[in-house]
C-alpha cells in the first residue's frame, strides 16, 4: 500500500499542466483571502494610527482654507499644501475661549523638490513647549530637544548619506526617523518653530514674485485644541466660530469620520471581491476534480483490482486535493507578502486613504490561517468526487493518505 499512498504526489508531478492549473486556482483562493484580509487590516490600522497621532479634539484653520478641496488632507494626512492666518487669532483663541485644556499652533510649508525626495515635501512646524500632537510621536524616536535646523522625518523620507536634507538652500540635520503611520505624514518633515520661520524666510527669498509674502513672525497655519474635562466639544467649536473672525473650527472626529466612511466603502468592496473569487474558484475546482475523476476511471479500476477499497480511493482524492491547496496557498500567500512589501506605498496613493500594514507576527498568523483555510477548501471541493468513488462502500471511512 505504500506505493498507493504515494500516488497523490506522483499524480501532481506527472501531470504538470493540470497540476499548475489547480495550484494556480488554489493560489487565487489564498491571494484573495490573505490579500483581502491584509487590505482591510491595513486600512483599519491606518485609521487607528491617524486617530492616535492627531490627538486633538478641535482644529482651527483660516476660513479661506476651507474652500480648498484638499485642506483636510493637508491637516489629517499630511499632503503637501500650505495656508496661513494671522497669529492674533491664535492668541485670541487661547485667551478668550473657555473650556480649553491644551492649545498649540502648527505651521505648514509645501517645499519645492528637496534633496531627499523626487516630489514636493510637506514641512510641518510645531512648538515643542505646547505641542501635544506631534511631540509625543517624535519622543518615541528622539527624546532630545530639536535645535535650530534640526529635523525629524517620516518613515518614507530618505536623508542624504550624512543624514541631512537640503531645502531652500538650508541644510537640515535629520535627528530621527519616525514610526510609520500609513499616511502621507510618512513623507513629511518636522521642525520646531524657529527652524520653520527660517525656512519660510528662505522660501520668500526663493520666490520673490509670489502673490503675497509670508511673514513667519505673524502667521500660523492651524490651531489644535484639547478640550478640558466637563466641557462639550461642540460648544467650544460653536464658541470659536461665533467669536473669532476669519477662522473655521472643526471637530476632528468629523474629519476622521469622512476618512472612516471612505475606508468602510473600500473594505466592503474588498470583502465582496473576496467572496466572488472564492465562489468562482470553488466552482472551478469542483468542475476540474469531477473531470479528473471521470478521466481516471480506468486507473481507479486497476487499483480496485489490486485490492484498494473505494474508501481508500476517496482518501487518495482528498490527499491530492489537499496537496494542491497546500502548494497553491503557499504561492498565493507568498505573492501577497511580496505585493504588500513592494507596493504598499503605491496602494496607499491609489486609494488615498491611511494604509498601515500589520506587524510581521500578525501577517504570519493570518498567512498560516490562510494556508489551512485554502487546504480545507480544496479538499472540500473534491468531496463530491470522492463520494462518487466511495459510493456503495457502506460503513467505510476514507483512510488517511
Amino acid at each position: 500500500m505504500r506505493s498507493i499512498n504515494s500516488l497523490p504526489l506522483k499524480n501532481i508531478v506527472k501531470k504538470p499542466a493540470r497540476s499548475f492549473a489547480l495550484i494556480l486556482t488554489s493560489a487565487f483562493l489564498a491571494l484573495s483571502a490573505f490579500g483581502g484580509t491584509v487590505m482591510v487590516m491595513s486600512l483599519s490600522g491606518g485609521l487607528d494610527s491617524l486617530s492616535a497621532r492627531l490627538g486633538a479634539d478641535i482644529i482651527v484653520t483660516p476660513y479661506a482654507a476651507t474652500s480648498q478641496v484638499s485642506y483636510d488632507s493637508v491637516i489629517i494626512q499630511g499632503k503637501p499644501g500650505q495656508f496661513y492666518m494671522d497669529s492674533k487669532n491664535y492668541e485670541e483663541i487661547k485667551t478668550e475661549t473657555e473650556g480649553i485644556d491644551k492649545v498649540t499652533a502648527q505651521f505648514y510649508l509645501a517645499s519645492a523638490k528637496a534633496s531627499c525626495c523626487s516630489s514636493r515635501l510637506q514641512i510641518i512646524g510645531f512648538d515643542p513647549a505646547t505641542d501635544f500632537s506631534i511631540q509625543p510621536w517624535v519622543e518615541k524616536s528622539y527624546s532630545n530637544d530639536l535645535g535650530l535646523y534640526d529635523a525629524v522625518v517620516g518613515s518614507n523620507v530618505t536623508p542624504n548619506t550624512d543624514m541631512t536634507v537640503e531645502i531652500y538652500g538650508k541644510t537640515l540635520r535629520v535627528q530621527a526617523v519616525l514610526d510609520k503611520t500609513g499616511t502621507e505624514l510618512d513623507s513629511a518633515l518636522y521642525v520646531d518653530i524657529d527652524t520653520m520661520k527660517e525656512l519660510i524666510r528662505a522660501h520668500n527669498e526663493k520666490n520673490p514674485n509670489q502673490e503675497k509674502t509670508i511673514d513667519p513672525d505673524s502667521v500660523v497655519s492651524s490651531v489644535l485644541i484639547k478640550v478640558a474635562d466637563g466641557y462639550d466639544i461642540d460648544d467650544v467649536v460653536a464658541d470659536i466660530n461665533l467669536h473669532v473672525r476669519q477662522v473655521k473650527a472643526i471637530r476632528t472626529q468629523n474629519m476622521i469620520s469622512d476618512v472612516s466612511d471612505s475606508l468602510s466603502g473600500v473594505s466592503a468592496t474588498v470583502s465582496v471581491l473576496m467572496v466572488v473569487v472564492w465562489i468562482l474558484s470553488a466552482v472551478i475546482l469542483a468542475i476540474v476534480f469531477t473531470m479528473i475523476i471521470n478521466e481516471r476511471k480506468k486507473e481507479f479500476a486497476v487499483l480496485r483490482v489490486l485490492g484498494a477499497s473505494r474508501a481508500k480511493l476517496a482518501g487518495l482524492v482528498f490527499c491530492e486535493a489537499a496537496l494542491y491547496g497546500f502548494f497553491g496557498s503557499l504561492l498565493g500567500s507568498g505573492l501577497t507578502v511580496l505585493i504588500a512589501a513592494l507596493f504598499s506605498p503605491a496602494i496607499e496613493n491609489a486609494i488615498g486613504l491611511p494604509f498601515l500594514l500589520p506587524s510581521a507576527l500578525v501577517m504570519l498568523i493570518v498567512g498560516a490561517a490562510t494556508v489551512a483555510l485554502t487546504v480545507a477548501a480544496s479538499a472540500v471541493t473534491a468531496a463530491v468526487s470522492a463520494v462518487k468513488i466511495s459510493k456503495g462502500s457502506r460503513g467505510r471511512k476514507a483512510k488517511p493518505c
